[in-house]
């Protein structure tokens, strides 16, 4: 019997370019590990931070291009967990909380864990389409990337400021419990994915970009510290703009949702959605009870 062999079919180059950004911030994370080794701590946080740019690229070029894929969404998963979960909890180790011990690798792993659980759930609630029209404004609990960069806050700031303070093991301690508890936690926070700007906004918004380049050129880590310090700052404000759309939903809509997020949260997903981490909505609206 002669067997015919099947052609590999050809891809398209749409269709690869989103795969291809996500493995350049997968090898981004991973160069960050090597500088975190040899003590070069701020290339380690501006390879971290290229990697947050490269992974908000991916998803939105695959749904631009029509190249998103299952392979795509579950690389970027993988890619998200090394760069933003295994990375930051490394270099803060390496940084300052080696001089604990066991302890500060305990603090390391449980941070690197929280974000394992973090992007997991998400990765449960893709596809849900039976939710309000506000909830794709909303993450469950913060955001890998955002978990990352108020992570390695500390120590951007102690490159602006000097590291006799922010070195300190036992405030990289608690910044690590901290993020990581909001990362697993139910707390609604800005996806800022589907923000729209008025259309007299948009030349003040254009020259604000303008400016913070102008910043990140002339003081990087200030301007970084400072975007997370007002990220930070979104959070009461997203608890409570969620809160106040949640009070404006029928209650008879709002429990068939969140009993719909229960049954779904640890329910395994037989075929997820083609998006990942930094691309869809934040799942559905967070339970505060």
């Amino acid at each position: 019997m002669i067997r015919t062999r099947r052609r590999i079919r050809e891809l398209p180059f749409h269709q690869l370019l989103p795969n291809v950004l996500t493995v350049l911030a997968l090898c981004a994370g991973l160069t960050a590990i090597r500088f975190g080794f040899q003590q070069r701590w701020e290339l380690a946080v501006a390879a971290v931070i290229v990697a947050a740019v490269l992974d908000s690229l991916d998803g939105r070029v695959a749904r631009k291009l029509g190249g998103t894929t299952k392979f795509g969404a579950e690389l970027d998963s993988l890619s998200d967990f090394l760069c933003f979960g295994v990375a930051p909890g490394i270099l803060v180790y390496l940084w300052s909380l080696n001089t604990l011990g066991g302890a500060g690798w305990v603090l390391a792993l449980l941070y690197a864990v929280c974000a394992a659980l973090r992007l997991a759930r998400f990765n449960t609630r893709i596809g849900m389409s039976d939710l309000p029209p506000w909830a794709g404004n909303y993450f469950t609990g913060m955001a890998a990337p955002s978990g990352a960069g108020v992570a390695l806050l500390p120590m951007m700031l102690s490159f602006e400021f000097g590291p006799t303070v922010f070195a300190q093991p036992l405030l990289n301690a608690v910044v690590l419990v901290g993020v990581g508890a909001l990362m697993i936690s139910r707390l609604p926070t800005y996806s800022f994915k589907v923000m729209r700007i008025p259309h007299r906004w948009v030349m003040p918004a254009l020259l604000a970009v303008g400016l913070l380049a102008a910043l990140v050129a002339t003081a990087p880590w200030a301007t970084m510290s400072g975007i997370i310090l007002v990220y930070l700052a979104t959070i009461p404000m997203a608890l409570r703009s969620y809160r106040r759309q949640l009070t404006e939903t029928p209650v008879a809509d709002h429990a068939d949702v969140a009993a719909e997020g229960e049954e779904r949260a640890f329910a395994p997903v037989a075929e997820p959605a083609e998006d990942s981490e930094s691309e869809g909505p934040g799942g559905p609206p967070p339970r505060l009870s």
